[in-house]
């Protein structure tokens, strides 16, 4: 599995991590196991959020005994997010996680209370120790312009967006933006919101032409490509070990300019819209 700095935070971390949006609503033991399948196969950035139910809890059993082995990233909701509110939820993941800190804590989207207080509260939870580092989810570039006013440079480590192959919108403003301050690109939903490309498409007919060529699965190329950027991790779900150790090999899956440039031309970037994108 290969690994990249992530961000501002100077710590290495795997490429492909591991989402857990809906993990909760299937087989507990199932997914236990493949998140634990994942992390032995080197997939150590787990995702999670105050928002994913009782995903947290899932979380706590798999990384029962390898809790430093990982690195850990929870979110607290906008709503939440006022000083005092955001240390309050922040507590509650720790103890639905099992654990003593946070590796990244993430402000889930942007909503009505100020950045700067939920900066002062990130800042605050720094010194305590509580988390390590902090950053945003589903930030456009004008609104990563506002929290760096009021953060400062070097104290955004991540942006976590909505990021597939025909969602390609990050990459007109917010991807470059974040390479130029040294912020970590975390691609949430890869796969898509069950869309992904049908092979008998003719974009997925090609996916499928290049995944074959490799010899990997169609899925596989998928993660392969969005991670291509050097600022970029993605964080796919799986639902079985099985799953999770495709998403893993994907880690060290490297196309070649010809198979990108196919890739781009099958699954056009598009015009840049008005709005960020979100699930």
């Amino acid at each position: 599995m290969k690994h990249k700095k992530f961000g501002t935070t100077g710590h290495d971390v795997s490429v492909i991590g591991q989402g857990t949006w809906y993990i909760d609503h299937g087989d507990r033991k199932q997914a236990v196991a493949a998140l634990r399948r994942g992390i032995d196969l080197g997939m150590t950035h787990i995702d999670t959020a105050e928002m994913y139910g009782d995903a947290e809890l899932v979380i706590a059993e798999a990384i029962a005994g390898c809790r430093d082995e990982t690195y850990l990233v929870s979110k607290v909701l906008p709503s939440n997010a006022s000083r005092r509110g955001t240390i309050a939820a922040c507590e509650r993941s720790l103890t639905r996680l099992k654990t003593d800190r946070l590796d990244c804590y993430l402000l889930h989207w942007r909503g009505s209370i100020s950045l700067a207080e939920t900066v002062a509260a990130f800042e605050q939870l720094v010194s305590a120790g509580k988390i390590r580092s902090w950053g945003v989810s589903n930030f456009d570039a004008d609104d990563l312009d506002e929290i760096l006013e009021v953060a400062g440079k070097g104290k955004i480590a991540c942006n976590q967006v909505l990021y597939h192959l025909q969602q390609r919108a990050i990459e007109h403003a917010v991807i470059p933006w974040c390479a130029k301050h040294g912020v970590a690109v975390v691609a949430y939903s890869p796969f898509g919101h069950n869309d992904f490309p049908k092979p008998a498409s003719a974009s997925g007919a090609v996916l499928q032409t290049i995944a074959k060529r490799h010899g990997v699965s169609a899925r596989r190329v998928a993660l392969a490509y969005l991670a291509r950027e050097p600022n970029v991790f993605v964080i796919p779900k799986a639902s079985s070990a099985e799953h999770a150790a495709d998403n893993a090999a994907a880690g060290d899956l490297v196309l070649g300019a010809e198979d990108i440039a196919k890739l781009d031309k099958a699954f056009p970037r598009g015009p840049k819209p008005r709005g960020l994108p979100m699930l």
